[in-house]
């Protein structure tokens, strides 16, 4: 039989793996190192026309603009359904934007949920302080 290629317990590299020199780890250092040369050409470039440059700059320095909804003010009844209902009918008429009552609704089942949940719980206690 051959005998093994190491000696077990004694390492095939006993310096290690040497520090700072994969590949990706000196991209980043070159890139740091040049970056405002970069930064500058990107902006000359920009400057000059380039739609790609520009869109680079902008991209990475102002943040897109999100769509934000308008508060809304729905009269307030009692009962989950009945509320689901005016927000139902606010939607319809074109009071309330669609997506903005697709989030009520979706809010109103969770509160519907919490509900549930916690008139489980008061009963379960009941029939526990019963026995």
């Amino acid at each position: 039989m051959p005998s093994p290629k190491f000696t077990p317990g004694k390492s095939g590299n006993p310096k290690g793996r040497p520090k700072n020199k994969s590949a990706p780890l000196m991209l980043r250092k070159a890139i740091s190192d040049s970056m405002p040369e970069i930064i500058q050409m990107l902006i000359d470039s920009a400057l000059a026309g380039d739609i790609s440059a520009a869109n680079s700059l902008l991209s990475r320095c102002v943040p897109m603009l999100k769509a934000e909804a308008q508060p809304i003010t729905l009269p307030v009844v009692d009962g989950l359904a009945a509320q689901g209902g005016v927000i139902i009918r606010s939607i319809m008429s074109g009071k309330t934007a669609p997506d903005v009552g697709a989030a009520l609704i979706t809010a109103l089942a969770s509160q519907s949920k919490i509900v549930e949940i916690d008139d489980l719980i008061k009963r379960i206690e009941v029939l526990e302080s019963a026995k």
